[in-house]
């Protein structure tokens, strides 16, 4: 009698162990016993895992955590006092934070930083120094806010126009200068931008005006050291301007300013306060230095 041929049948089945696809084969005789085997499949290996957020993407999600919750804090403070804006430039990131950055206030005395930028380019474009008697009323101006001589700087250096075309120089495309100097407007973004041209290496300003402009803004009378100083933590130095007016507009209500630089190891800011409305001049400066150190405390520079 003829035996019928052993018949071997090859089956295949996929299967996922530990992860790995494993083909598994199996061989059938005709007895109905059957062998398997696994072998590894490498076409069906799992895909990486992603690498997750850069540290850029991350430092660009913290940030706008930071600014959410400055926006709400100060949005929050804004409807307790009278009207304010400020800003911030900070020299490391290069990034600004505003808040109602656009919104335009009379300068006030802060102008007297705008004068002294201007006299140091003046002095740049004749190829010499200051002059002793321009030095002398930049001190006055500066460090004692003098109006006297604050008219005589802006006067020589050709009033309206003559500063306006320094500002179109600096970058200040939201200032308009008054006749009257202190009536000039402006906003807290051109201040921090002004204040990053009295630091920053490729400003039109050189090294040694930009070095002058910093001893006499770091060294204002005592009486004056508030405003953008209040930020500072201990070890860091600050320097400031800041500006004060009861104005006969607004019912002799004040306008209190303040614009100026804290640096140290970890830190290089510019900061302007701009505010009008105040019923006196200490409620304003408290204002003002409230502002400047919310900045602070949310954006941890």
């Amino acid at each position: 009698m003829r035996r019928s041929p052993k018949w071997i049948f090859m089956v295949a089945a996929a299967i996922v162990l530990g992860g790995v696809a494993l083909l598994v084969k199996g061989v059938i005789g005709s007895d109905g016993a059957a062998a398997t085997f696994l072998t590894g499949d490498s076409s069906a290996q799992a895909s990486p895992s992603p690498t997750g957020p850069s540290p850029e993407q991350l430092a660009r999600i913290a940030r706008a955590k930071k600014v959410r919750a400055l926006d709400a804090a100060l949005k929050k403070y804004a409807a307790t006092v009278p009207e304010f804006s400020v800003a911030v430039l900070d020299a490391k990131t290069g990034e600004t934070y505003a808040y109602r950055g656009d919104e335009k206030f009379e300068t006030a005395s802060v102008v007297k930083v705008q004068v002294l930028a201007c006299l140091l380019l003046n002095a740049q474009d004749a190829g010499r120094a200051v002059t002793s008697s321009e030095d002398s009323r930049a001190k006055l101006m500066i460090r004692n806010s003098d109006n006297n001589a604050t008219t005589s700087l802006f006067n020589q250096l050709g009033k309206a126009a003559g500063i306006q075309r320094c500002d179109k120089r600096l970058g200040l495309a939201q200032t308009t200068v008054a006749g009257s100097w202190g009536l000039t407007r402006t906003t807290v973004k051109d201040q921090v931008k002004l204040l990053s041209q009295l630091a920053a290496e490729d400003s039109p300003l050189s090294a040694k005006s930009r070095a002058y402009a910093h001893t006499l803004m770091s060294t204002v009378a005592e009486d004056q050291d508030w405003g953008v100083p209040a930020a500072a933590k201990a070890g860091e130095e600050a320097t400031v301007k800041n500006g004060w007016l009861s104005r006969s507009t607004e019912n002799g209500l004040w306008i209190i300013n303040s614009v100026g630089r804290i640096t140290g190891d970890d830190v290089d800011v510019s900061i302007a306060v701009l505010s009008h409305g105040h019923k006196t001049m200490p409620a304003g400066i408290t204002v003002v230095q409230k502002a400047a150190t919310m900045t602070r405390t949310y954006l941890k520079y």
